[in-house]
Parts: C-alpha cells; structure tokens; sequence
C-alpha cells in the first residue's frame, strides 16, 4: 500500500487535531479535518534519525552548527533559487514566535499593521495583542479566485502603515502569487517604507504548474526591507517539534532581533527538532515530491466532487498551493453561525469556520486536504450528503 493510503490512529497521542475536539466543536462526533498538520507519517529517513538520536539517551543543551545551517541554505537556494548566507539565519520554535518578535522589535504600539485578508487567524491576534492597530487589505475574489487590490492596497499604504504581515503562499486561499504581483507589493512597499513580514511557511508545498519565490530574493534593496519566516514543519509535518528560522540579510535587523529573541530566551531550539528540521532538508525531497502529487490529486478529486455531487451549491477555489481547500458555501443561504453548525450537526465534519481569517471569509470554510483518501473520500461523502439533504 503506498504509504499516504495508510490510515494512522492518531487519538490518544495529545494531538490537538483528533484529541480536542470537544473543546473545538463542542463534540466528539466530527471527522476532524481543520487545523494544518497533516494524517501522513513524516519521512522514514526523519523518524530513523530521531530513532538514533533517542538511543544515544542523553539530550543536553544542543547547537545549530554551520553543517545545519548550510544543509537549509542548500535547500532554499534549489528550491527556490535564492542564496542566502549562513550569518542571515536566526532559528526559533515557531513562525508565529517570530513574528510577535518583530513586531515588537520594529513597531511601536498603535503602528498601523497590513493584512490582507481573509487571512491566517492567528495574525490577527498578534497585532492586537500587541497593542497595534490592524488594517485590512481585502483580497479580490472574482468568484474563481483571489486577486490583489493594488489600488486599495496603496490608499492603505499612504495611511501610515508601518509592516505588512504579507502570507506567500497564502493561507487559507491558496494563492502563490506570481513574480509580477510580488514585484508590484514589492515596490510599493519600498516607496512607502513598509516592512515586510513574510509568513511563507507554505514555501515548499506547490503545485507543478506553480512557483513560488521569496519575496526577499527579487533584489538587495527589497531583502533588506524584509524579514521572511520559514520552516520545514509544514512541509515535512513535524509541527509538534517546533523548528523555524526566520532569514534576515539586513545586519541591522538581524542584530536587533538576536538580541530580543536572546532577551525573551528564545535562543535555541530542542534537540529533536534541530534533528529533524536538518535531516529533513538533507534528505527529504523524495518524500516531498511524492507527497505534492497526493495532494494535487486529492485537491482536484475534493473540487471536482464538492461542486458536481452537490450541483454547484459548493464552489472550491482552484489553489495553486498548500494543503487546505477554500470552500464557498455562500449559495447555501445560511449565515456564518449557521453554517459552522451544519457542518458540525448535519455533515459531522471538523472545518475551520472562515470567518476566523476576517470578515472577508464569511460564508466559507476551511478542509485539510493531508489526508489519506478513505479519510478524504469519508469526509466529502459527508458534506455532500448533508448538502443534498438540505
């Protein structure tokens, strides 16, 4: 059996996508296909290592050394043909750590911050919790797709705004923006003085017929007017190890951001998950092509059924990128409580509700496509049949 068909029982192992749903839905009576970690194994050659790591038996305070660090820049210079230097790295448990970190390193409260939105839930809270004041940059949705408002996107810019939380590849929907639109932001940004913020933790999970490129990598002046947050958690699901790294070539920002990691001692990582981001990255491409190809197959397959087995009543946006479905619900007439409810009550689904990435995402919700087929195929017979029956 290939080894993405294989359906792992994953309750009972504390994870926060099967063991809390009750806390989440309010029951336990849902197929959970919400938060963004995935139902496959990771690499062998990754669990082998971690294997090996646990039989030496002692796990001291443990260094990222120039062999780590030179294994991630080899990986993101053939993946996404950016050179970077090994000085340019500050590592970190998390990409959601890094950027509370600069954002307190580089704003001051009620700086006004950029989303464009619907977008990632957790940014939102970032700049709140920080005292910082959120501007919305709504993306266009024409129905198919998603687009940038260029026009607003400038007005907004002219207001004072002093960083731009910008998601590439975009979470929740999908979107791998192409070299032409980063290049517009790009200068705008430059001209405005906005800091860039870029979440591209979903760097490595595009489709063939999509590329990604590092908003840093399209010139030296733009590099060092952005700060790009990275990690191999996404695409080798490894989450619960937290390994990130953000990657800075301004000598100035980086120095500043060492110290207020250093000062909020976020100064290392575990040992498992130096282990595991470095074995990842050294040897883990062929796992990763042959998981794309899953991906893009169980995307299409989701598109296809969801819009047909429910005559049009559903619409998926066609992503170009990431794991995670963008599902218009809106001809279903229900407002976004409403709909939370019925996939929780009638289609017995786990979603992420989409009005939890902004206004901008009422009327839609969120599926994790990382997942083996019979788990795939059981939740999409569950949403047409409860669709249908309504």
């Amino acid at each position: 059996m290939n080894e993405f068909n294989k359906v792992y029982n994953r309750q009972h192992t504390n994870s926060l996508k099967w063991d809390h749903l009750q806390a989440i839905f309010q029951t336990d009576d849902v197929l959970p296909m919400w938060v963004a970690d995935m139902d496959f194994k990771a690499p062998e050659v990754v669990n082998q290592a971690l294997k090996e790591r646990a039989e030496h038996g002692i796990y001291g305070y443990t260094i990222i050394n120039d062999d780590v660090k030179g294994n991630v820049r080899q990986w993101i210079k053939t993946r996404h043909d950016w050179e970077v230097n090994n000085k340019d790295f500050i590592f970190s448990p998390g990409v959601i750590t890094s950027i509370y970190t600069a954002i307190q390193s580089f704003t001051e409260p009620n700086d006004k911050i950029l989303l464009q939105t619907p977008v990632y839930t957790p940014f939102f809270n970032l700049i709140r919790n920080n005292n910082r004041q959120i501007v919305e940059n709504e993306l266009k949705y024409n129905g198919s797709t998603y687009e940038i408002d260029f026009t607003d996107l400038e007005e907004k810019f002219k207001q004072g705004v002093k960083a731009f939380m910008f998601c590439s590849p975009h979470n929740p929907v999908g979107r791998v923006w192409t070299k032409e639109e980063l290049e517009k932001i790009a200068a705008l940004c430059l001209q405005y003085d906005v800091l860039i913020l870029a979440d591209e933790i979903h760097a490595d999970l595009i489709f063939k017929d999509s590329r990604h490129t590092p908003i840093a990598s399209l010139s030296e002046e733009i590099s060092k007017q952005t700060i790009t947050f990275m990690s191999p958690t996404k695409t080798f699901n490894l989450a619960g190890l937290q390994a990130s790294y953000m990657v800075v070539e301004d000598q100035k920002k980086r120095l500043i951001l060492e110290n207020e990691m250093g000062n909020q001692g976020f100064n290392m990582l575990n040992t498992m998950g130096i282990i595991a981001l470095n074995t990842a990255y050294k040897s883990g491409l062929p796992w990763l092509e042959e998981l794309l190809v899953v991906i893009e197959e169980n995307k299409n397959d989701a598109k296809k059924r969801l819009e047909e087995e429910t005559n049009g009543k559903l619409k998926v946006i066609d992503s170009e990128g990431t794991y995670l479905l963008w599902i218009d619900c809106s001809a279903l007439s229900l407002s976004d409580k409403a709909l939370h409810q019925f996939m929780i009550e009638e289609a017995k689904v786990g979603l992420n509700a989409g009005s939890s990435y902004g206004k901008a995402g009422e009327h839609f919700m969120r599926l994790n496509l990382a997942c083996p087929q019979a788990t795939l195929h059981e939740g999409i017979n569950r949403i047409v049949q409860a669709v249908n029956a309504r």
